[in-house]
């Protein structure tokens, strides 16, 4: 560091210089001098702006790098801290994060038991019969991330406030992964009827960042030691400028939400229509949609490969949900939703963002019907 000579007195310059990571790294913010007070200043004002939006305390709110170990600490970290006898429900079509996890469990020696579907929503006379005094979670999706069902979760919340364990007066928790969610729903917790609710920085642009929320008064069993970080239950030193980024995407959505869904449900209703006639095409949805979400099934095609021409002609799809394509079982969000195994293994996932115009979704359409008729011409008989 410089110094200079002032009245034979030595003194430092007026610049810093920032010594405690390489160059370039972001200031740790657990760090006590002025860079690393300034990153935890950052982290904290994101941390606000989310409690804002979702309308919890700011320390409700606990950071993680995404979805999947916001999900595995709300099902693992609520469940392992609970003793005795222990019951899950779960959405068996959920995100991977949701179902193995709850599957670790059940080798745990967990009782586990899938929700049963009717009419596009969750079964509340089954989910009624299913809870026990032992049930300690219900787990699912605020939004089907393969399919674009809204899931009636507030429902469940009110089923799950009518079922008290009489020796305690507890009611099992509600965990919801609302990771799909910002663009068109709602964000506040009272919406979803949740007690553990998840958001996801990839969904909206910005990998590596994501959070929890989750009242202090919830148990909640760490996964695994470190610093401390998090209210102890995500060690690790935050990414502060991917969580800050993260606050401001969530409030981005938000503001254009409204906008975006009537858009959505208007080019969503063109891009069936203009799909009319394909023989053979289901659309998979429930009773309540995500708008910018189309799943369909061509059965009797090969959707993979049907992904990789469309793929070819500049139109990025998937058959499943990206976690999952190594799987040959097809969609268990489509199977959970429509029982029909050949359905499951023939989807083709179709989803867009603001900057998709009504042109391309039926350029898409065009591209759709040309790939359709090659693979039905050049079909084995």
């Amino acid at each position: 560091m410089g110094v200079m000579r002032y009245n034979g007195r030595m003194s430092f310059f007026a610049h810093r210089m920032y010594l405690d990571v390489a160059a370039g790294m972001e200031p740790n913010p657990s760090s006590p001098h002025a860079e690393g007070r300034a990153a935890r200043e950052r982290l904290e004002a994101a941390r606000t702006a989310i409690a804002r939006l979702v309308e919890c305390k700011a320390d409700d709110v606990v950071f993680t790098s995404g979805a999947t170990p916001a999900n595995a600490l709300a099902i693992l970290g609520t469940v392992r801290a609970r003793e005795g006898k222990r019951h899950v429900l779960y959405h068996p079509g959920a995100h991977a994060s949701i179902v193995e996890n709850v599957r670790l469990l059940e080798r745990e020696g967990v009782a586990v038991e899938p929700l049963v579907l009717k009419d596009g929503s969750i079964d509340l006379e089954r989910l009624e019969a299913q809870l026990t005094d032992d049930t300690v979670l219900v787990s699912l999706e605020a939004v089907c991330g393969e399919t674009g069902v809204v899931w009636n979760t507030r429902a469940v919340r009110t089923m799950l406030e009518g079922h008290r364990i009489q020796a305690n007066d507890r009611r099992p928790l509600l965990h919801v992964d609302a990771s799909q969610a910002p663009f068109t729903e709602k964000l506040e917790m009272s919406h979803y009827g949740a007690d553990l609710l998840v958001f996801d920085g990839g969904k909206l642009g910005v990998p590596g960042a994501g959070c929890l929320i989750a009242h202090r008064t919830i148990p909640l069993t760490s996964l695994y030691g470190g610093g401390g970080q998090e209210r102890t239950l995500m060690s690790g030193t935050p990414n502060v400028s991917a969580q800050a980024t993260f606050a401001r995407a969530l409030q981005k959505a938000v503001s254009r939400r409204e906008r975006f869904r009537e858009t959505a449900s208007r080019e969503r209703a063109a891009l069936v229509s203009a799909m009319d006639g394909i023989e053979g095409l289901a659309v998979n949805e429930g009773r309540t949609q995500a708008p910018q979400i189309l799943n369909i099934s061509l059965t009797g095609r090969d959707t993979d490969y049907l992904a990789m021409l469309l793929d070819a002609a500049g139109f990025a799809v998937s058959t499943r949900s990206a976690c999952e394509t190594d799987s040959d079982e097809g969609s268990r969000a489509v199977f959970a939703l429509t029982g029909d195994t050949e359905r499951a293994r023939a989807t083709l996932r179709i989803s867009w963002g603001g900057a998709t115009t009504r042109r391309g979704l039926l350029r898409f359409s065009r591209a759709l019907r040309e790939a359709v008729a090659f693979i039905d011409a050049h079909r084995l008989t």
